[in-house]
């Protein structure tokens, strides 16, 4: 048996994408085959897969694909209609899952649960500085793999003996880092519904204080940050909406002249389209974008509103 792997960077997940439903234009053919996106059961992560000649799947189907770690089983999320969104290596789909595959996850959960409990014990005992995430029976191969977090490397080596004595087959511990805890885990957030990372996007995209600004969100980082501690993977994939939405905005600040009184943006709800000013007077107008446009000569903004009408406070 040789010795294990050493510790993993923290988006230890390579092969990610986003989650695709079925569309309606023709899907990618490399080398004439079709690719599918299979999101991975265990993880969470995506791999983008060929579908081989005398194999049939359709969305939904669960199937059996080669993985980093070994096969696995996954789900079939939707046809790939765009080579540029493939990342990682290309696999090919081994087979549809079949009955025995299903029975044998089945058997794997019940065997992960004392697998989990015994190396926590052992980490116990040993004094070793990590905290255990998760342990995971590969499907087709004797191997069992342990993933954790820890502030700093470990020296796990004796740990790996214990186990070998314990489960007589091949062992791998692999540190992962807290959005990948949060994503392999999964949980709820702060909104009460299942976390982004693990049941609505397979891909750990970079997430930035930035982001929050943009959509007009309180710095309290009690607010904007996820179970795992880090910035909520919400930020990421909505951003893009709220920065082209203010492109054909103002500013938060900016003045506009409107009924003889000078006004300026306090406060913008891109969802609801909708946009606050407060005049020098406490006048507030709660308008929609549509009452506002740029003039094309002088380009200052104007507010096209009935005084005592919509909005008017």
């Amino acid at each position: 048996m040789s010795d294990h792997d050493d510790i993993i960077t923290e988006d230890f997940f390579p092969e990610d994408g986003a989650e695709a439903s079925q569309p309606a234009s023709p899907p990618v053919a490399i080398d004439g085959k079709t690719v599918w996106r299979v999101k991975i059961m265990y993880s969470s992560a995506t791999e983008f897969c060929e579908q081989p000649a005398g194999i049939e799947v359709k969305i939904g189907d669960m199937v059996v694909v080669p993985t980093r770690y070994g096969n696995e089983l996954g789900r079939v999320l939707g046809r790939e209609t765009d080579s540029a969104e493939i990342t990682g290596e290309l696999r090919s789909i081994v087979r549809v899952a079949t009955q025995p595959d299903l029975l044998k996850v089945e058997e794997n959960d019940t065997r992960e649960d004392r697998a989990f409990e015994v190396c926590r014990e052992k980490i116990e005992a040993r004094g070793l500085s990590m905290k255990l995430v998760s342990a995971h029976y590969i499907l087709d191969e004797q191997k069992i793999l342990f993933f954790f977090t820890a502030e700093n490397r470990v020296d796990f080596r004796e740990l790996v003996k214990d186990l070998v004595t314990v489960f007589k087959t091949r062992i791998e511990l692999r540190q992962i880092g807290v959005r990948d805890e949060a994503r392999v885990v999964g949980g709820l957030g702060i909104c009460g519904r299942a976390l982004c990372c693990n049941a609505v996007t397979d891909r750990l995209r970079p997430v930035s204080i930035k982001m929050a600004k943009e959509q007009n969100l309180t710095l309290n980082s009690m607010k904007i940050s996820g179970p795992c501690g880090r910035l909520l993977c919400c930020l990421s994939y909505e951003f893009d909406v709220y920065k082209e939405a203010r492109q054909a905005l103002p500013g938060m600040g900016t003045r506009v002249h409107y009924d003889g009184e000078e006004f300026k943006v306090t406060d913008m709800n891109v969802l609801a389209r909708r946009l606050r000013f407060q005049g020098e007077s406490g006048r507030v107008l709660d308008v929609g974008f549509d009452s506002l446009s740029r003039n094309p000569q002088t380009q200052a903004w104007e507010l096209h509103v009935r005084a005592g009408g919509e909005g008017d406070k």
